[in-house]
């Protein structure tokens, strides 16, 4: 029903998840991340927003991504119709997929890049989505955008996209949280926010908010 690709830039230490899917506000569903502590997406055909919080709660308590899918899924009885990916500061990630999921479902999980997907159109979907991500020479925003281009073009979510979202997280910038919760061209729309949002006024506003290295900013 979604695909999610989770990534750190390993030069700014920024966290950004980028997540598609053929159902409505994908944004508010499946994407939750806290700068310095790690990023989530909890999708599935019966997804859990709490999995989301919590994986991140036990990766601030210390544990690794692995261990801290473990201690969030392992209670939940309806775990089998839900997929948990998760990825620290550290670039380390993994990814939990419910056996219950409806198919075609795919995961994949490399230094500072996790990605999975269910309901997918095909299995080449996720791959796509990573190779997009790294072949693409531009920033964290548009290496996202590119691996949710690529893997819409590999054919995506089955039903088609309705919604898209990317959530980006960083000690040293305002956060960007971009969401299109409903739109025939779901990721055509987000595109379109990227493109406003770059634009000198904004991009200019945005320089001057507080962050979490420098909480009271001086202009």
């Amino acid at each position: 029903m979604t695909f999610s690709l989770l990534a750190r830039d390993p030069k700014s230490g920024a966290l950004g998840g980028a997540s598609a899917t053929g159902n409505l506000c994908v944004g508010a569903w499946v994407l939750r991340a806290t700068a310095g502590v790690g990023i989530s997406a909890s999708q599935g055909h019966f997804p859990s927003t709490l999995w989301g919080t919590q994986v991140l709660d036990e990766m601030q308590r210390g544990l690794d991504p692995k261990s801290a899918i473990e201690r969030t899924t392992g209670p939940d009885g309806g775990r089998g119709s839900r997929q948990l990916l998760a990825l620290d500061a550290f670039g380390r990630g993994a990814v939990f997929t419910g056996a219950q999921n409806v198919t075609e479902l795919s995961e994949v999980v490399l230094p500072d890049l996790c990605a999975a997907g269910n309901m997918l159109s095909n299995v080449d979907v996720v791959d796509a989505s990573i190779e997009g991500y790294v072949n693409c020479e531009g920033s964290l925003l548009h290496k996202l955008k590119r691996g949710l281009e690529a893997a819409a073009q590999a054919g995506g979510d089955a039903r088609g996209l309705m919604s898209a979202a990317i959530l980006i997280v960083s000690e040293d910038q305002p956060p960007v949280d971009l969401r299109v919760d409903y739109s025939e061209d779901a990721i055509g729309a987000l595109s379109d926010l990227i493109v406003r949002i770059e634009e000198p006024d904004y991009a200019n506003w945005l320089r001057n908010l507080p962050t979490k290295s420098k909480p009271y900013p001086s202009r």
